[in-house]
């Protein structure tokens, strides 16, 4: 007589519980951070090219263009005398006044001889040791600039507008 055995089967219902989740559940979290990626991506692309257009349409300030500068030569040049027992005897300087006002250049052409004299004065009291170097020069330069600019507003325009002033040559004997 033939004997059977029984196999011990677990009730329905009734699985072991593993301690890895099963292959669905992975899944569903790699698409979900897959589209939660791509949804921050395309809120931020949006942003980007909406903050891109609002600067686009706001209207810009427009700067003005800056006139180009116009150069008043002072001729003929200047010639001032040094003191007795300096290095040098004599002082000649070309002078060039700068500005990108019309106006003010007309202005100093019109009033071109008061320029010369109170020029003509501040060359003369110069002091040759000085002048040799380049410091002297440059503060002479400077000296000249704030004269031209007290002249130009005690004639009522307007001081700033007159920029620089160069001298083109600067001769000592």
């Amino acid at each position: 007589m033939a004997t059977k055995t029984a196999v011990a089967t677990p009730p329905p219902g009734s699985e072991a519980v593993t301690a890895e989740a099963p292959p669905n559940s992975r899944k569903k979290l790699l698409w979900s951070i897959l589209g939660l990626v791509v949804l921050v991506s395309g809120v931020a692309g949006g942003w980007y090219f909406w903050k891109g257009s609002q600067a686009a349409a706001a209207p810009k300030e427009k700067t003005p263009a800056r006139a180009p500068l116009i150069y008043l030569a002072l001729e003929p040049p200047f010639v001032a005398n040094f003191e007795e027992g300096q290095p040098a005897r004599f002082l000649q300087i070309d002078v060039r006044v700068a500005s990108r006002s019309v106006e003010t250049i007309e202005l100093i052409r019109a009033n071109e001889p008061l320029l010369r004299n109170d020029l003509l004065l501040l060359y003369g009291a110069q002091d040759a040791g000085t002048l040799g170097r380049r410091e002297g020069k440059e503060k002479l330069r400077a000296e000249s600039l704030e004269t031209i600019r007290r002249i130009v507003k005690d004639l009522q325009g307007d001081p700033k507008s007159v920029e620089s002033v160069l001298f083109a040559s600067f001769v000592m004997q």
